[in-house]
């Protein structure tokens, strides 16, 4: 048997505090608030506020999952003498790809040797490449 070959058994809602063996009470105890009809203890909202997870400070949002790598032999192939190097110039060249369409924040790694004089815009350096 598989999960689409169950069927629903049609069962009828009890219906309480009719008469007979389920009495005026029926499992609801005596007086108060929480034995009355219509009213429930806890806030519809309150709830799902809970459900909610818990981001503590101002630190939690902070993500860094947008920042592509890149190494200074890539740059080295790819551009010529005196070129500008810039996220848009490094999306041309086909060196980083867009995230969620958007043009990524680059940082530039030193690994690898430069040869050429390259200026670089737009761009964190790592310690080594400054």
């Amino acid at each position: 048997m598989q999960i689409h070959q169950l069927q629903k058994k049609n069962k009828k809602k009890k219906r309480i505090g009719r008469g007979g063996k389920k009495g005026t009470y029926s499992g609801k105890g005596l007086k108060g608030q929480k034995s009355r009809a219509g009213r429930k203890m806890v806030p519809a909202i309150r709830e799902l506020i809970k459900k909610y997870p818990k981001l503590r400070g101002y630190r939690a949002k902070r993500s860094n999952s947008n920042i592509v790598v890149v190494n200074l032999a890539d740059i080295n192939k790819k551009f010529e003498e005196s070129e500008v190097v810039n996220p848009k110039t490094l999306l041309e060249k086909g060196l980083i790809r867009r995230i969620k369409g958007r043009t990524p924040q680059v940082k530039i790694l030193a690994k690898g040797k430069l040869d050429k004089k390259i200026k670089i815009e737009g761009c964190k350096l790592s310690k080594n490449v400054k």
